[in-house]
């Protein structure tokens, strides 16, 4: 008797499969030491612990055939982007359009301030989760427009590859809502250094994979990682 059996999934041919890596913990936000800006977004440099996971990301995925690594503008995923492109022997492509939420007034770190203090403009973001709540906030419209066309771009360049793209929280969060079709906020959380996955075709996105931190331990893993 023919026997059918539970199949194990296999990206469709000329898909793209794309691992979204959070970047790692960067420093932390001080009044009287603001982060430095690049074209308007706060700019942090890694935390320690934040160097120590993407040292943990790189022995992760070092043996991966990644045929290429892409990074926003802003350094802390270039810094956490370093050890894998080191153990790959590759220099990462640079994608300004996969930098973080624009938090417009709130930039800098102050973000996190307000949040620490639970304004109330905080509460009414994470309520509606709408980002252009925040005074001068990026729009879901703008940001849904930036990494949807950066998403076809890695597509249509590397069909039949696996890429890795070092990115944000709420850029991650954005990617995996839309994909899904859930709330806007349904995402957000992803873990620093964690890595989520999706495949691409020219037809649909798949989502394969969510905050893995299974390469890093309890302590790392648990490390304060509020979005920016």
């Amino acid at each position: 008797m023919k026997e059918y059996r539970q199949q194990r999934f296999t990206p469709p041919p000329g898909s793209t499969e794309i691992l979204l890596i959070r970047h790692g913990e960067s420093r932390a936000a001080t009044p009287d030491n603001p982060f430095p800006l690049v074209d308007g977004h706060g700019d942090p440099e890694l935390h320690e612990n934040g160097r120590s996971q993407a040292a943990r990301v790189g022995e992760r995925l070092k043996g991966l055939p990644i045929s290429t690594v892409y990074v926003s503008n802003l350094r802390r995923t270039v810094e956490t982007a370093a050890p894998l492109c080191a153990h790959l022997g590759i220099d990462p492509v640079e994608d300004s359009d996969l930098r973080e939420v624009f938090l417009g007034d709130w930039e800098g770190g102050l973000w996190r301030i307000k949040a620490q203090e639970n304004h109330p403009i905080y509460q009414e973001v994470q309520i509606q989760e709408r980002w252009d709540l925040i005074p001068n906030g990026e729009s879901h419209e703008s940001l849904n427009q930036r990494l949807l066309g950066s998403l076809s771009r890695m597509a249509a360049q590397h069909p039949d590859q696996l890429i890795a793209a070092f990115v944000h929280g709420g850029v991650i969060g954005h990617i995996l809502a839309h994909i899904s079709g859930s709330r806007p906020f349904a995402f957000n959380g992803a873990d620093n250094g964690s890595i989520s996955q999706i495949v691409m075709t020219p037809e649909r996105i798949v989502i394969r994979r969510f905050n893995d931190t299974s390469h890093l331990d309890d302590g790392l893993a648990r490390s304060p990682g509020q979005m920016t």
